[in-house]
């Protein structure tokens, strides 16, 4: 390990919401000595200043910035930009409205690429000759549409498992297909990979989005209030089958494809491989 430090970095990457369980897998598997295209350097980025839990040496730099912010975004990134070779793309954002979500989502993303694409046309050829690459993460919501909006129960028409890549968009607003029309045009200058994981779960005790902690949380409000531990979700999650897909395996799958060319401007599913359902996993 202590040689390889010492090396050059091949590739530079930009983890962006680094704090999450998505980002703290993938930031794990570039540091890993095994890493494709390795060894990497890397820069962790998310809204909120580095808190005390997160562990330091995932990352060569960690930067705090908005990206809702274009002003902040570019101040605090405007110094990698000629650096980055991969943005892995694992940053969200949710709103009360889909609307609401596709917009914060998309100036999000809109912000990050402006200030790393202009930066990077500004130096000359033979400084970068390198192509910037994206890891978009999205998930399965892209076949599904909004199947946890109970409103939407009677209408909704997702598509039937199981899911393929090539399936087409469903006729409802969704914010992965807005992500994945902004990543799309800024080719082929840059190229993707957009990564679309079933529910995620890994080792994380601070992520907002960790579905098993927010089910104990839950569990322990019922049994403190002493309700019935009732499942809190739609009748369409309820009857129908679900996999999931471990943080390990999502960052195994995103290191694969940011250094494989045969992976450009592809889209991959990823899960586990088994399937199961909440009706028979809420009795157990």
């Amino acid at each position: 390990m202590e040689g390889r430090n010492h090396q050059e970095p091949k590739s530079v990457a930009l983890v962006v919401g680094v704090t999450g369980m998505a980002g703290l897998a993938i930031a794990e598997a570039l540091k890993s000595p095994s890493a494709m295209g390795g060894p990497w350097k890397v820069y962790g980025s998310a809204r909120r200043p580095k808190p005390d839990w997160f562990p330091s040496p995932l990352v060569d730099q960690y930067i705090s910035f908005d990206a809702l912010d274009l002003a902040d975004t570019e101040a605090r990134l405007s110094a990698i930009s000629s650096q980055v070779t991969h943005v892995f793309w694992v940053a969200i954002q949710f709103r009360q409205h889909e609307e609401e979500t596709i917009h914060a989502n998309s100036v999000m993303l809109s912000n990050v690429l402006k200030v790393l694409t202009t930066q990077k046309k500004s130096i000359s050829v033979s400084s970068t000759d390198k192509i910037l690459h994206i890891n978009l993460q999205t998930g399965t919501k892209h076949y599904m549409g909004p199947v946890l909006t109970k409103s939407n129960e009677a209408t909704l028409v997702p598509h039937e498992p199981p899911f393929r890549e090539d399936m087409e968009r469903l006729p409802y607003p969704n914010f992965y297909y807005a992500l994945e029309d902004i990543v799309r045009s800024y080719g082929p200058s840059l190229t993707y990979s957009i990564h679309r994981p079933s529910i995620i779960v890994g080792a994380s005790t601070r992520s907002v989005y960790n579905l098993l902690l927010t089910v104990a949380v839950y569990a322990e409000i019922c049994k403190y209030r002493n309700v019935p531990f009732r499942y809190p979700g739609s009748r369409y999650t309820w009857e129908h089958f679900c996999d999931m897909t471990d943080t390990r395996i999502l960052a195994e799958q995103h290191v694969w494809a940011a250094v494989n060319k045969k992976a450009q401007n592809e889209a991959f599913n990823c899960t586990n491989g088994d399937v199961f359902t909440w009706k028979r996993m809420w009795r157990v």
